[in-house]
């Protein structure tokens, strides 16, 4: 397992909150102390976490315009630059989706760049636990039984915000100001370390806005994390790409993520799921969830109508002071023509929703679906942040909520992205592993 030294080694920004609850359950599992803040920390909330492996701060940059990430990233990355952490981590979605106006990940490396210097920006491409390859540079992802390149996935290619046109991740971030991404294509790390580092050494020679690493497999993780921490130690570094940035570095310290599965018990009270998520998995997962008591938001009304906001809060609440466990969802898979309702006006409005339900009726375990609604509905909640309980499913973690706030401290929470987990995980949520 990775040692304790009191040596802060990453510090991370996760580009929405159910990436960054993924990271901090794969530092976590991977042995390192790690505390995932809910917003830039103050000094007195770092004070109080002790010391750290792995800091993380929970964000929403995938859902902003550049300015916007620029107002956000700015203080991020100062923060990070004081603490002085050897890698500094932007986490993405696995599946990279991103636009030159929205979420985009050449505008985050131009902010955050500057606050490391190394002249080193790696992109770690593919996630093989959650069935993302990066292979000669082209992205694939899993759906299904399948796996597809991604500009040809049955999701992400139709994202209704950021949706993959590009399979090339070069080509992908070369739309968003990244002219000149250099490749190491996977069949280099059969090389000698010193030949893969000379090889390195020749692309930085041209001066390229980034590095993208393939991994094909999880056997190259550890030779990705080797090349990153070893350039890491001579000058602090930006390292871009999903949770297995760190995946990649614990393999390299040869900890043992898999190590220990500690088993979730059954729920002791009420169970609320508050689904905002659009995807075909999310729909499967509602559909599964026979436990609960299921409430329709309807979604335009949610975002304008006060008084309907209101009610259905209300409803809510009364259905869980009952001691029925709900799963509220706010759109059908497939929304009518006509019919869409702004993305972060929703997740805002499930925010404020969640807030006003938690004060009428405090639980103890908590499920959120959607990575925008799960970004502004933890952001409407009086918390400073996350630490890791124990594994769920793939990509997503059980966490536990730190908060001032006595009825919210220690509840624990699920912050699900639409893709994520089987079509059992809301019942998993409910009754446990154990």
């Amino acid at each position: 397992m990775a040692s304790h030294d009191g040596r802060l080694k990453v510090a991370y920004y996760g580009d929405d909150f159910t990436g960054a609850t993924d990271t901090l359950a794969t530092a976590a599992r991977a042995g390192l102390r790690t505390l995932l803040f809910l917003g830039l920390p103050t000094d007195a909330q770092l004070q109080r976490a002790g010391p750290l492996d792995c800091l993380g701060i929970a964000g929403a940059a995938r859902a902003m315009s550049p300015d916007e990430m620029r107002a956000e990233l700015e203080p991020v990355g100062q923060l990070f630059a004081r603490l002085g952490a050897p890698v500094m981590h932007y986490k993405t979605c696995s599946t990279f989706d991103s636009a030159p106006h929205v979420g985009s990940i050449g505008a985050a490396i131009r902010i955050l760049q500057p606050h490391a210097g190394n002249a080193l920006v790696p992109i770690v491409g593919g996630q093989p636990n959650l069935r993302r390859y990066c292979v000669f540079g082209n992205l694939f992802a899993g759906a299904g039984e399948n796996i597809h390149r991604i500009d040809r996935h049955p999701t992400m290619s139709r994202h209704p915000v950021t949706p993959m046109h590009e399979a090339d991740l070069r080509k992908h971030l070369a739309a968003q100001g990244l002219a000149q991404v250099a490749g190491v294509d996977y069949p280099s790390y059969d090389q000698d370390a010193e030949a893969l580092s000379r090889q390195l050494d020749a692309l930085l020679a041209r001066k390229p806005d980034a590095v993208l690493l393939d991994v094909a497999h999880t056997g190259h993780l550890a030779t990705v994390g080797r090349l990153i921490w070893q350039r890491a130690q001579t000058q602090r570094l930006l390292a871009v790409g999903p949770s297995s940035v760190v995946q990649a570095l614990a393999a390299h310290w040869q900890a043992n993520a898999e190590a220990t599965t500690t088993r979730i018990a059954a729920a002791t009270g009420p169970v609320l799921v508050l689904a905002g998520s659009l995807s075909p998995m999310t729909a499967l997962q509602v559909q599964a969830a026979s436990s609960y008591r299921q409430v329709a938001l309807d979604a335009a009304r949610l975002t304008g109508d006060a008084d309907y906001a209101q009610q259905m809060s209300a409803q809510i609440a009364g259905l869980l002071a009952q001691g029925r466990h709900v799963l509220a969802c706010t759109s059908a898979p497939d929304p009518a023509p006509g019919s869409a309702v702004d993305s972060r006006a929703l997740a805002q409005a499930c925010g404020e929703l969640l807030a006003r339900v938690l004060k009428a009726a405090p639980l103890r375990r908590l499920g959120i679906a959607g990575g925008d609604t799960s970004s502004h509905a933890v952001q409407a909640l009086n918390a400073w942040g996350l630490s890791y309980a124990a594994q769920l499913a793939p990509g997503v973690a059980l966490c536990r909520l730190h908060s001032d706030e006595a009825a919210l401290d220690g509840m624990e929470i699920m912050l699900k992205g639409g893709q994520m987990g089987s079509e059992d995980l809301f019942q998993t949520l409910l009754h446990g592993t154990a």
